[in-house]
């Protein structure tokens, strides 16, 4: 069955561009109502935006969404990984500025709080899209691939040149709450020599060791080091999810990414989509919805972050 949240959740904290701070309500919604954000604070024009991938506009460092009419949310590729991790299909994201709060620049602010709340059954079948043949989109720098499978899983490889980064892989099947005890607790990340010309250029002024992970060729700057050994692919799997889960439905298939960031995968959904013979929308039986993210998870799996 679909799921909503059972109760409105907020979050207050900055945006990890702006560094301003913002609030954000999540709102539980009705059966088939998808997931929408809503800018409280734009009164002229349409303060609606639609999670969905045709509303990407733009996928530097994050992904940013925007409505015909020039309403603009950025940075809503966390707060999605969660939803969708969590299982929850339905919900109305409200934020009074124009990005999601960063928190601790991982999902699991957001999923401990969906899970610690609850997550409430609707009264109708979860529609999923079932990859039916491989769908590939490349650039010089990497690639990204939808193949049919029976479940949904995730297989990423990243290379960076900085040695506390280096080579690193990891493959998941997202199954039964996977993303909540793998990969939820895994911070965003970037080297130190590029923050200057990040906020040299308006864009990670509120970026911290606090949010981030910050490093230094072979140095974890950021106190207390690592959550996970490999916590850069991790949260490079995290993202994938969360800009996965604006197709509108769960996906049934194997992503499988090469140093691919927000742009790989949007253009992957662009693809697919423009190529209707390579997926199907289903109903999800009982088994067939058992087998999709946040199906069963539970809060005592949460992964443990001091």
């Amino acid at each position: 069955m679909q799921a909503t949240l059972s109760t409105t959740l907020t979050f207050t904290d900055i945006g990890l561009h702006s560094g301003a701070p913002v609030t954000m309500h999540i709102h539980p919604a009705s059966a088939d109502h998808g997931i929408w954000i809503k800018r409280s604070d734009i009164t002229i024009g349409d303060p609606l935006v639609a999670a969905r991938w045709d509303n990407v506009v733009q996928t530097q460092l994050c992904t940013k969404l925007a409505n015909d009419l020039g309403s603009e949310v950025s940075t809503v590729e966390h707060v999605m990984a969660a939803l969708a991790g969590c299982g929850v299909h339905n919900a109305l994201i409200e934020v009074d500025g124009p990005e999601c709060p960063i928190l601790d620049g991982s999902a699991v602010p957001f999923v401990r709080a969906i899970l610690g709340a609850g997550v409430v059954s609707l009264d109708a079948p979860v529609r999923a899209i079932r990859i039916l043949a491989p769908v590939e989109c490349k650039t010089d720098q990497g690639w990204a691939r939808l193949e049919p499978s029976d479940a949904p899983e995730m297989q990423f490889a990243i290379d960076f040149a900085d040695q506390a980064i280096g080579k690193q892989s990891k493959s998941l099947n997202l199954s039964n709450g996977s993303f909540v005890r793998e990969l939820c607790d895994s911070r965003t990340f970037c080297r130190n020599s590029d923050v200057e010309t990040m906020r040299a250029n308006g864009l990670a002024l509120g970026g911290s060791f606090e949010n981030a992970v910050v490093v230094d060729g072979d140095q974890i700057l950021s106190p207390g080091g690592l959550r996970h050994a490999d916590e850069a692919v991790r949260h490079k799997m995290l993202d994938a999810l969360g800009d996965m889960a604006l197709a509108g439905a769960p996906i049934i298939g194997r992503y499988v990414g090469y140093r691919a960031g927000h742009a790989l995968t949007n253009s992957l959904l662009r693809t697919m989509f423009a190529n209707p013979r390579c997926f199907e929308v289903v109903n999800c039986d009982h088994d067939t919805a058992a087998l999709l993210p946040g199906a069963g998870a539970h809060l005592d799996e949460v992964c443990a972050v001091a």
